[in-house]
Parts: C-alpha cells; sequence; structure tokens
C-alpha cells in the first residue's frame, strides 16, 4: 500500500524527469507538477493521499513560500516610484473585467446586476503563486514588467479580501460568524503595522550581520508563520506571506537578505513548490471542461480579452506595446480567492451549479494555458533574459 512519504518519492522523480523534458519547450520544469497532477485529476488512484490534510498542508505552505521569496524580490524604492501607475492599472482593470463579465452574466445568464457584479470580480483576482516560477526562471523580477505585475497581483489580494467582506454582508449572519468582519479588519489593520514597524526598526537589524545562515533562517521562519498566524484569521494568509518577505527583507541587511533568500528557494524548490502544483493539479475537476464547453469559452474569451484590452489601454505608456499584452497575459491566471468568492455564492444558493461550474472550469482553462503561454512569449518577444533563451535551445 503506497504511503504518503512513497508517494512524494514517486512524484518528486516524475517531476524531475517530466521538468527536464519541458524545460526544452521553454516551460519553466516546476510546471511538469501540474502536468501530472492534471493527468491524476483524470483519474487518481492516490486519492486517498491528495486529499489528506498533511498533504493539503504541504501543499499551502508551498504557495506561501512562493509568495514569501516574492516578497524578497520586490524592490520597494522600483514600486514607489511607479505607484500612481500600479493602483491605476489596478482599479481600471479590475473594474474594466467586471464591467464586461458583469454584462456577460447579466445577458447570459440572467442575474441580478448586483449578483453579476460580485460574480464577475472572481475574473479580475491574480493568482499570482502560479507566476512566481516563471518570473524567477526567466529573471524579470525586479524589471519594470515584472514589479508591475507583483505589484497589481499584491494590491490585487486587497482588493479581494475587501470583496470577501462585501460577499459576507450579502450572505447574511451564518457566514459572519465563521468570517468575522471585524476579525478580518483586525488581522489586516495588524499585518500593515507589522510590516511598519520592521521597517523602521531596520536599524537594529543590523545586528543580524553576526549571525549564522541556520539562526537566520530559523528567524526568518518565524516572522514568516507570525504573520501567516495573523493573516489567517482574515483569510488574507497570500497576502501574508508577501508581506513577511516585503518586512524581512527591509528589517535585514542586504548581505544577510541574498543568504536567507537562496535558503528559502532551496527549500520552495526543491520540496513544497512541486507539492503545490501538483495540488493545483489534482484538485481540477475535468468534467466541466466536458460539461459546458461553449459557454466556457465564452467566458474564457470575454474575460481575457477584457483583461488584454484593459492592460494594454492602461499600460502602453508605461511599458511597450508587448510588454502590455504580457501584462494582460500573465494576470489572467486565477486562483484561491476567485474560487473561494464564487464557492460561497454558490453554497448559499446565489448562483447555480451552471454558473459556478462554468466560472471554475474557465478557471482550469486559464492555470494550464496562460503558463505555457506566458513562458514562450516571453522569449519569442525578447522579454526573458539571454541565459534562460540560450539553456532552453
Amino acid at each position: 500500500m503506497v504511503n504518503l512519504f512513497l508517494f512524494l518519492a514517486l512524484m518528486f522523480l516524475l517531476t524531475f524527469l517530466l521538468g527536464r523534458a519541458i524545460e526544452k519547450i521553454r516551460v519553466p520544469w516546476i510546471f511538469a507538477a501540474l502536468l501530472i497532477g492534471a493527468f491524476l485529476a483524470i483519474h487518481n488512484p492516490f486519492s486517498e493521499i491528495t486529499s489528506s490534510q498533511a498533504f493539503i498542508l504541504l501543499a499551502q505552505l508551498g504557495m506561501y513560500f512562493l509568495l514569501f521569496i516574492i516578497g524578497f524580490e520586490i524592490d520597494l524604492k522600483e514600486l514607489k516610484t511607479h505607484s500612481k501607475f500600479i493602483v491605476k492599472a489596478t482599479l481600471f482593470i479590475i473594474l474594466f473585467e467586471a464591467l464586461f463579465g458583469g454584462l456577460l452574466i447579466r445577458f447570459v445568464f440572467h442575474y441580478s446586476w448586483f449578483i453579476s457584479f460580485l460574480v464577475s470580480l472572481s475574473f479580475a483576482t491574480v493568482g499570482e503563486a502560479i507566476l512566481v516560477p516563471i518570473l524567477d526562471e526567466f529573471g524579470i523580477i525586479n524589471t519594470k514588467l515584472g514589479q508591475s505585475i507583483i505589484g497589481i497581483g499584491t494590491l490585487d489580494d486587497i482588493f479581494e479580501i475587501f470583496t470577501l467582506i462585501l460577499v459576507s454582508l450579502l450572505v447574511g449572519s451564518s457566514f459572519k460568524t465563521q468570517f468575522s468582519i471585524h476579525a478580518i479588519l483586525f488581522s489586516l489593520f495588524m499585518l500593515f503595522l507589522l510590516t511598519v514597524v520592521f521597517t523602521k526598526f531596520k536599524k537594529y537589524g543590523k545586528k543580524f550581520a553576526f549571525f549564522s545562515i541556520e539562526t537566520l533562517l530559523l528567524f526568518a521562519l518565524f516572522v514568516l508563520f507570525l504573520f501567516l498566524g495573523i493573516g489567517n484569521l482574515a483569510e488574507a494568509s497570500p497576502l501574508a506571506a508577501l508581506l513577511a518577505g516585503i518586512s524581512l527583507k527591509t528589517f535585514m541587511p542586504k548581505q544577510r537578505v541574498e543568504l536567507i533568500k537562496n535558503e528559502v528557494k532551496a527549500i520552495c524548490y526543491g520540496f513544497f513548490a512541486p507539492i503545490f502544483f501538483l495540488w493545483v493539479g489534482a484538485s481540477l475537476d475535468m468534467h466541466y471542461l466536458l460539461t459546458f464547453p461553449l459557454l466556457i469559452i465564452l467566458v474564457v474569451v470575454v474575460s481575457k480579452g477584457a483583461k488584454l484590452l484593459a492592460s494594454f489601454i492602461v499600460a502602453r505608456r508605461e511599458l511597450t506595446p508587448r510588454q502590455s499584452l504580457l501584462l494582460g497575459i500573465s494576470l489572467s491566471v486565477r486562483f484561491s480567492t476567485s474560487i473561494i468568492i464564487i464557492k460561497i455564492l454558490y453554497d448559499y444558493g446565489l448562483v447555480a451549479s451552471d454558473l459556478y461550474s462554468i466560472i471554475v472550469a474557465s478557471s482550469i482553462v486559464f492555470k494550464f494555458v496562460v503558463p505555457v503561454l506566458f513562458s514562450n512569449l516571453l522569449v519569442r518577444w525578447g522579454v526573458a533574459k539571454a541565459k534562460f533563451v540560450k539553456k532552453s535551445k
């Protein structure tokens, strides 16, 4: 009988072998785990393992470590320089896509304007955790395009949380019992307060320059799990992981930050991240793709078209035309809160099973199409660093 350890051993071996193969078509090796997960979604003889709490916890840690790494990579000075653009772009893209999505749901599925708008907001959410390996692999995290993707994805997380609060007000007291609005707001306040505290007390971080890397790694893990614990109160653990990375980067001496980042990357990509992508793939429901194919295509086309058009309109003066399109493509991938929002509306009978299934199915399409398309266009349009282009040829 296969146990969790034997399953992980098999999964790591297959990821290693398949990863080497897909790198030849300019796709980061980590997405081999996503493909393996997709095969398990079709037929999963290990469903007892992949649905266990132990496996899900490891997968969620993979997502949090990926976002923690993003926090290390964020250049606050660069982000501040383009903060007006990022705020404007986030609001414009979200509202633009919500407008077109709302019109689609209103006139095709015949829901009220308010419900149509709430559902369409799930179109606009960004699964930035899935983008991290691509940005990292192609060396574009610290470019203007990379920082724009990260900045918009971060601000989008905050927008998602307030959308969750709006949904909680709509569905009533039974939902508030599970997700206290006061706890959410308090948690958000504490997260941003902690981030500011770490920034303001940067001078005390100089003392860490003389500590061993093992000790510093323990401190880094303390910061990560402290933020995660507080963020969990607001269903904002992904945002908390990202803020933990930002806080640690501003607090620690620069030379030590680089060492810690390398240690965290080794832990993340060597263990947790493949489990996360396997989990994402295995959690897909391929039945949705076969049940409503034409409606799914319609939702994908409207959602994708609105995202690309909005990104091109708002970013064409800040980025090149091709980079503006790449921005729209990257921001199309969905995960986490987008599914939570539509699931709550479905559980409380505010949307029917057909609309719920179609929204979930469109998310499945984006999870597969966006990483491959984005990776290949980065190379083809000369945006990726030359090192990877040479390696993949």
